[in-house]
Formats: C-alpha cells, sequence, structure tokens
C-alpha cells in the first residue's frame, strides 16, 4: 500500500479530508482535487495514480466528463462516489467505464475496502502470463488484451470480465457468480449490470464478441 497513490476528487473539503483519513491510514498516498479540471491535470501530471475516486456533481467539469476522458487512454480503476442513488445513475456510471459506484451517504470503511478490493483485482494477475482462447490474447501481467494481433482498449473492469470468461471456458456463468467473481464481493445491486458490461465488451471485441454467448434466463458462456 505504500507508495500506492490515489487521487480523490470532490468538491466538498469534508468529504476529501474523510476519505483521505482513512486511506492515509492504510498508508496509501493521496492527492486531493477540488473540481473536475483540477483532477484531470493532476491524473496527467502524475502517471503513477494507481487509483480515482471521483464525485459525480463537480463545478466545471463533472466526474462523467472526468471519467470519460481519462477512459479514452487509462483502465486505471475508477471509483465513482455521489449522492445519486437512482438505478439509471448507476447504469450510466458503468456504461461510461465505472468499476465501482458507492452513493453517499458511505461508509468509509466500506469505501476502503472497495479500494482494496480493486487494487488486489488489478495486481492479481501480476504472476500469471497469457490466456489465449481463439483469437483473443489476454495478457494478466501487462493488463492487455489483442484481438487478431491488434490491441484492443478495455476499461479495468472489462479486461477483469474477458479474463474471468477465459478462464472459465465452456462453463456456464451465472449474471450473480460473474458479479460476485469479477466485483470481488457480493454484489446486491441489480444483476443487469453485468448485460451493460458484455455489450460493450463484445462491441470491443468485434467479431470475437461472439464468442460470449448469453444463456436466456441464467447467464453467459464463453466459448472461442
Amino acid at each position: 500500500m505504500e507508495n500506492t497513490k490515489i487521487l480523490v476528487v470532490d468538491d466538498e473539503f469534508r468529504i476529501r479530508k474523510l476519505v483521505k483519513d482513512f486511506l492515509v491510514k492504510k498508508d496509501y498516498t493521496v492527492v486531493e482535487a477540488e473540481d473536475g479540471v483540477q483532477a484531470l491535470d493532476l491524473f496527467y501530471e502524475q502517471p503513477d495514480i494507481s487509483l480515482i475516486i471521483c464525485d459525480v456533481m463537480m463545478p466545471k467539469i463533472d466526474g462523467w466528463h472526468v471519467l470519460s476522458e481519462i477512459r479514452e487512454s487509462s483502465s486505471v480503476p475508477f471509483i465513482m462516489l455521489t449522492a445519486k442513488s437512482e438505478e439509471s445513475d448507476e447504469l450510466h456510471g458503468f456504461e461510461t467505464g465505472a468499476d465501482e459506484y458507492i452513493t453517499k451517504p458511505f461508509s468509509p470503511k466500506i469505501l476502503v475496502a472497495r479500494v482494496e478490493a480493486l487494487l488486489r483485482r488489478f495486481g492479481a494477475g501480476a504472476g500469471e502470463e497469457k490466456i489465449e482462447a481463439g483469437d483473443i490474447v489476454a495478457d494478466k501481467k501487462a493488463h492487455v488484451v489483442t484481438v487478431k494481433g491488434e490491441p484492443v482498449e478495455l476499461s479495468f473492469k472489462e479486461f477483469e470480465l474477458l479474463t474471468y470468461f477465459m478462464e472459465n471456458s465452456g462453463i456456464a456463468l451465472s449474471r450473480e457468480k460473474i458479479l460476485n467473481n469479477v466485483w470481488n464481493y457480493d454484489y446486491f445491486g441489480d444483476a443487469r449490470t453485468i448485460d451493460t458490461h458484455v455489450k460493450k465488451l463484445r462491441a470491443k471485441l468485434g467479431e470475437c464478441g461472439d464468442y460470449i454467448k448469453t444463456i436466456w434466463g441464467m447467464g453467459y458462456k464463453f466459448e472461442a
């Protein structure tokens, strides 16, 4: 955890301080931004940022814009932190590329647990090398995916979802099982979240998106 840098973005000082205090207790290095413009500046200035916690409603540039711009060039783990709790807002966050979506008020201890889970998942593949299935190659160490030899830019969660499918090739997987394993904790939200991720993943994989088969009423199965 030491030297692991986390960017905390929120226009409320008390929220930033609360989150920072709990992260610092776990020996994380924390940098702060009070609006979207400052957040993007810090992200581009400090390439060693390992995770971002970002509020949605902020002055100048909101959290959706920050997430969208970062996803154009990076799959860094991204937690949306917001007062909005509508299902449509949560789905929009995942569609845009968020890896977690936490609503205010929140438990700082739960937030830290989510941070730790995401960072574990991000580094979990360090001991593995490559997984191959059909025309897809996933390099877990480098966190890179190629399709027919061409690199494909995936978000952190899309990469985890794809490698989970590939490691369980030929096995019928329920939505709940996928969420509990890929998200690395018991997910009590709407299981349709997985459908949103699968749709985006299929599109990015092109013709190889057909490897992900839908099992109606249950979930999915990966077959190369």
